[in-house]
């Protein structure tokens, strides 16, 4: 069961269930934080996150026909929105650079964190049942997006079978992680959680490259609680006893895992 929660158990890269909660509407105009188109062309076919992303197993007349795709990247500020609930929904967008928290709001304004997204993921999907975003996209810090017009990217993926199974994968693993969730809020304790979590984002930054072991927290400690569905003192006081118990050493938001085999035993500890 370790491997299987550990994998599950993913931070909602794209939010489509996960922001189909009740939400309070946004609207959006004047307030809205500005973001910075940029002109310059992208291109798929020589991007380096192109096997974590859309384009994975397309051919290279395939990925050229892409390119005419993805002609834009966004970047957007820490702390500014990519989207927020109530938008139109018009586009998918690919994190190039950068990491995002997805969030909904009750109608009494409490915030609940859905989702955290990194590199060669996609955000917005949770606009197409109803046209309109479910959730807002909130940059954690400064980062930039490719924009996938998603209109143009349903007619090319009729013409594309390679690229229509890709994106219903990508669509099906939202489901699987949203099942992992909800084992996690169902049936662990906050030791158990805690410890999916860092398990699951060192092993989606290795597959970018990154150390196994090491990281930086992009998201403060109450971002996770509020994701775990924990609250701020339990998810301190669960990192404290994880240093003290030498599984972790913590400093600040400067991680480094020194027993990957307990946190895992820790998870395997969980049976459906």
């Amino acid at each position: 069961m370790l491997n299987q929660t550990a994998h599950s158990i993913e931070l909602a890269p794209t939010g489509t269930a996960s922001c189909n909660a009740t939400n309070r509407g946004h609207t959006t105009g004047s307030s809205a934080s500005p973001m910075k188109l940029d002109s310059f062309k992208v291109a798929c076919s020589s991007c380096n996150l192109r096997e974590l992303c859309l384009p994975v197993g397309l051919t290279q007349p395939q990925l050229t026909e892409l390119d005419t795709l993805v002609a834009t990247r966004k970047s957007v500020k820490r702390g500014d929105a990519l989207f927020h609930t109530g938008d139109p929904f018009k586009s998918v967008y690919a994190v190039r650079t950068g990491f995002f928290k997805t969030r909904i709001s009750s109608e009494d304004g409490r915030d609940q964190v859905t989702g955290f997204q990194m590199a060669g993921e996609l955000l917005g999907l949770d606009g197409i049942s109803t046209d309109r975003h479910a959730c807002d996209a909130i940059a954690l810090e400064d980062s930039q997006v490719c924009v996938i017009p998603y209109g143009q990217l349903e007619e090319l993926s009729r013409e594309f079978s390679d690229l229509q199974h890709q994106f219903h994968k990508i669509m099906s693993r939202e489901i699987v992680r949203d099942h992992g969730v909800m084992l996690l809020l169902g049936s662990m304790r906050a030791e158990e959680r805690l410890a999916a979590f860092l398990l699951n984002l060192t092993q989606r930054l290795h597959a970018r490259g990154f150390s196994a072991s090491a990281l930086v927290l992009r998201m403060t400690r109450e971002e996770i609680g509020s994701y775990l569905g924990l609250k701020l003192e339990t998810v301190s006081r669960t990192f404290s006893k994880f240093q003290e118990e030498g599984l972790l050493e913590v400093k600040q938001r400067d991680i480094r895992i020194t027993d990957e085999a307990g946190l895992r035993a820790l998870v395997n500890s969980v049976r459906c």
